[in-house]
């Protein structure tokens, strides 16, 4: 018999023994009891106390909770709401589906739109040509990789963006972009229909739990510490959130006496201070990374190696500042010249952190990474949809994008994340495609890069490899066992993506049952 555990607000309060459950790999039993939010027992056979809680897991495998280690939490919320542009061949067609979008919602006061490809297409997203099919409505359309937005003369107007780009771009990228972004969110959110943010924020979380992800790391562009506690208040308490800080919240941050760790008032123990988030360089698609080598048609033609968005002063500055008041830092720094400026400020400063992305790694930066302790946040699924622009942008160089065998040899810590909303907040899909580098019938790209299952599984798990007294009640139970063999990467990763999560608690407490 199944008995729901006592809680009160978000953790677990009393004890919970989850009986019946086996070790992935080797099948062995186990049981394991949560008490106050924290496992204090673990074995073959725990003895049921007085008036504790109990949970069958008929014979499910038991993992530690899964991590995403960079989303955009409030991007992936408003996505519910957002015309979908994923499947946009051609600029043409995009602005078919918004037409289509503009004629089922007329009423709409302004239109948010994600994820189209213009790398990928033949055509150009231009100004005229959005303005042509929107008239008065203000547009704003992010990228797959959200940096670069293709906006409309109304939304311009409203952002105080440039009304006559040259040659007709309609595209605004980087630092400008991300504050466009964040102002339009704004925007969007004042008219929008009562409870919607809210709502969004909800199916996110279910999203979360049912796939078996107990925490992030919200990257959000907001101020994150700020709002996080009134949505904790409103009921959002199934997911633990390391809350990041961009350099305008850093010294709010720092007055408040916030380190990287530290609990955040208002979270129930869930919420806590994450990393400076500091973005050093663009992204693959805009033709924006910092590379060593320059682009044969760069993004920007007086930028032919991509955007340095921080200079190497102001980085190691931001850095020692972020130390001093304890804070970890996480340096977005996807070409290799952009690895090499970050590492460069990690050394001086002594600071511990990340690099997020890490998507192009030159000879040596991973020894470095190793030996500097500086953990590679890595977004596997995005080589998914990167692999094919990837070999058009960067040709001669696809063999140092998303190293992870390389990371992984030189002793580099490995965090898995998603960056939702620009892949899914899925980190079955990201350590699918960490095993088997496809999507699709094509060979494994780079198969020498891979990792195994175990590995993509201890780099999911926020340092975590199995379930132990002292460690958080946050537990996972799947129908099949995820270190299974196969005799195929490529059946391996269908095995990872068709993963069922029949049960997810947090901090003890079950924030998902879908047995």
């Amino acid at each position: 018999m199944t008995r729901t555990p006592p809680a009160v607000g978000p953790r677990l309060v009393g004890s919970l023994l989850l009986r019946g459950a086996r070790v992935p790999g080797s099948g062995a039993p186990l049981d394991v009891r949560v008490r106050d939010g924290v496992i204090t027992a673990v074995g073959p056979r725990l003895e049921r106390e007085e008036g504790e809680a109990f949970l069958d897991a008929e014979g499910r495998w038991a993992i530690p909770g899964l991590w995403d280690k960079h989303v955009h939490l409030g991007q992936v919320a408003k996505s519910f709401n957002r015309l979908d542009l994923t499947t946009a061949t051609s600029a043409a067609h995009a602005l078919e589906l918004l037409r289509e979008r503009l004629e089922s919602r007329p009423r709409e006061p302004a239109v948010e739109g994600f994820g189209f490809k213009a790398p990928l297409w033949t055509d150009r997203p231009t100004l005229s040509g959005l303005d042509a099919v929107v008239g008065d409505v203000p547009v704003v359309l992010a990228s797959n990789d959200v940096h670069a937005g293709w906006v409309n003369t109304v939304a311009r107007r409203l952002l105080d963006l440039p009304l006559d780009p040259p040659d007709d771009d309609g595209l605004v990228r980087e630092t400008v972009w991300f504050d466009a972004l964040t102002r339009f969110n704004r925007i969007v959110d004042d008219v929008a229909a009562p409870g919607q943010e809210m709502t969004g924020y909800r199916e996110v979380l279910a999203t979360c739990a049912a796939r078996g992800v107990v925490g992030v790391t919200d990257m959000e562009f907001h101020d994150s510490t700020r709002y996080w506690p009134d949505r904790f208040l409103s009921g959002l308490t199934t997911l633990r959130v390391r809350a990041a800080v961009y350099t305008p919240g850093l010294d709010d941050v720092l007055a408040l006496g916030y380190a990287t760790g530290q609990e955040i008032p208002g979270g129930g123990g869930l919420l806590t201070q994450g990393p400076l988030k500091i973005i050093t360089d663009g992204s693959l698609g805009t033709r924006t990374a910092h590379c060593r080598d320059p682009y044969p048609n760069p993004g920007e033609p007086d930028q032919p190696h991509g955007v340095q968005a921080v200079s190497p002063d102001e980085l190691t500055e931001l850095l020692a500042r972020a130390h001093a008041g304890g804070l970890q830092a996480a340096v977005h720094a996807l070409g290799d010249a952009a690895v090499d400026i970050a590492l460069d400020a990690f050394e001086v400063t002594g600071t511990r952190g990340s690099v997020e992305h890490a998507q192009l790694v030159a000879p040596g930066q991973a020894e470095r990474m190793a030996r500097l302790g500086v953990v590679a946040s890595v977004q596997p699924a995005h080589l998914l949809d990167d692999r094919d622009v990837t070999e058009a942008i960067w040709p001669g160089r696809s063999a140092r994008s998303f190293p992870l065998r390389e990371l992984s040899d030189a002793g580099v810590v490995l965090a898995l994340g998603s960056d939702a909303p620009v892949a899914p907040l899925d980190p079955w899909l990201a350590m699918a495609a960490a095993v088997h580098r496809s999507a699709d019938d094509r060979p494994a790209w780079h198969p020498e890069q891979h990792l195994t299952v175990a590995e993509a599984l201890a780099a999911s798990t926020d340092g975590r490899t199995g379930l132990a007294p002292g460690g958080p009640g946050d537990i996972v139970l799947v129908d099949a066992d995820p270190l299974q063999p196969f005799g195929s990467t490529a059946e391996t990763s269908e095995h990872l993506r068709g993963m069922s999560v029949a049960v997810t608690l947090v901090a003890g407490r079950v924030v998902h049952d879908g047995r």
